[in-house]
């Protein structure tokens, strides 16, 4: 039996809305894919990934990076210059859209203005055939799961932005894909119906269980719908992980640098050895103790440049404990209150760093400010691959 979903309504808070009936589910899998455009442009280079049936896979790198490529390749849109697209171990590469079985919901909503909502939500259905009480029950369930009963007769003219992006997704959903592809669906919204929004796509999956690929430039979205997080750069696949190993195993300074917020501090120095133990030299008066964990692959880099990586969330002010060893004595440039968390943005003699530190904390530009840091909360980079020292 479905679980119940939850959704939210721009009008009022949570509702409880009826059950979605489970939908079929497919695995997805692009085999050394690559789509090359007139005039060489390498949108997507050799993309070999898998998406488990009933999985919601996020796919996230900044713009032109080939996330919207890679959709329209699984959808059929584009045909690969080179490799295969599986549907459940079927190669659909030459397949064309309409025998697929996938719905995508575009970034722009792309709802007929002319015609109702109801109409809207069952013009796909209507092309394919469907007989008209499927259709009506079809139509029906959707609206339910998206509290959209009230809006049926009205044109999308007529509607705010959040209610257009759920009248499209119920055009995906009525159609029962094997696939559902997501190009941005949150990109256009505000801040609070963005959040509301996200939420909604997450518990309408889990009900639904459709397997689904969801594009998108913000790395909160892409860490808090996806089952699992695939990181693009310049057409390439960097990292595919659930949130919680992407953010704290990433496999490269680009995926470190993209997950989180702010963006992780990079600090170049040098491993030296003291006693059998190593060091990380930031400067001529400072210094931070490498963890025990660490030591081993690091030993190859003593005498070395590497690239130290801290998020700001891991930069604490020091206690009276806290050992010379592990302090970071900076300068407070500008300071960013935002209830609640402070954000700290700090220079040290050759970088400048940003600490996250908790609201109501607020130190006064030009003050000096000494920070801790736990040595195993510490990456390290290799400056010439960019790859992780693991």
């Amino acid at each position: 039996m479905p679980t119940q979903a939850w959704s939210m309504a721009p009008e009022r808070s949570y509702v409880h809305i009826h059950p979605i009936p489970a939908l079929p589910m497919a695995t997805l899998t692009l085999e050394h894919v690559a789509k090359i455009f007139p005039g060489g442009i390498r949108a997507v280079d050799d993309l070999s990934l898998s998406v488990n049936s009933g999985e919601l896979l996020t796919l996230v790198g900044p713009s032109g990076c080939g996330k919207t490529t890679t959709l329209r390749l699984i959808a059929g849109l584009e045909s690969p210059s080179a490799g295969r697209v599986l549907f459940d171990d079927r190669d659909v590469t030459g397949v064309p859209p309409r025998r697929r079985n996938v719905a995508m919901v575009f970034q722009d909503h792309a709802l007929f203005p002319h015609m109702s909502v109801r109409q809207n939500l069952s013009f796909g259905l209507k092309l394919r055939k469907t007989p008209r009480e499927q259709i009506g029950s079809r139509v029906e369930e959707a609206a339910r799961a998206l509290t959209l009963d009230p809006l049926l007769d009205r044109r999308p003219g007529t509607l705010s932005g959040g209610q257009r992006q759920r009248v499209a997704l119920g055009r995906a959903m009525v159609r029962n894909p094997s696939v559902l592809l997501l190009d941005e669906p949150l990109s256009n919204l505000d801040a609070r119906l963005h959040d509301r929004l996200r939420y909604e796509i997450r518990r309408l999956h889990d009900t639904s269980g459709t397997t689904t690929v969801c594009v998108t430039h913000d790395q909160q979205d892409a860490m808090s719908l996806g089952d699992r997080v695939a990181v693009l750069r310049d057409g390439r696949l960097q990292q595919v992980a659930d949130p919680a190993t992407l953010y704290r195993q990433p496999a490269n300074r680009f995926v470190a640098e993209l997950i989180g917020r702010p963006a992780m501090n990079f600090i170049t120095g040098q491993i030296e050895t003291e006693n059998g133990r190593l060091w990380f030299r930031v400067d001529d008066q400072t210094r931070l103790a490498v963890s025990p964990q660490k030591e081993p692959s690091l030993r190859n880099h003593v005498g070395r440049s590497v690239v130290l990586g801290v998020r700001p969330e891991h930069l604490a002010p020091v206690s009276a404990e806290t050992p010379s060893t592990e302090r970071l004595r900076a300068q407070v440039g500008a300071v960013e209150q935002l209830g609640a968390d402070t954000h700290v943005h700090l220079r040290l003699p050759h970088h400048t760093l940003t600490a996250r530190l908790p609201g109501g904390s607020a130190p006064s530009p030009g003050e000096s400010l000494d920070l801790t840091v736990d040595p195993t909360d510490l990456l390290f980079f290799d400056p010439d691959t960019e790859e992780t020292i693991r």
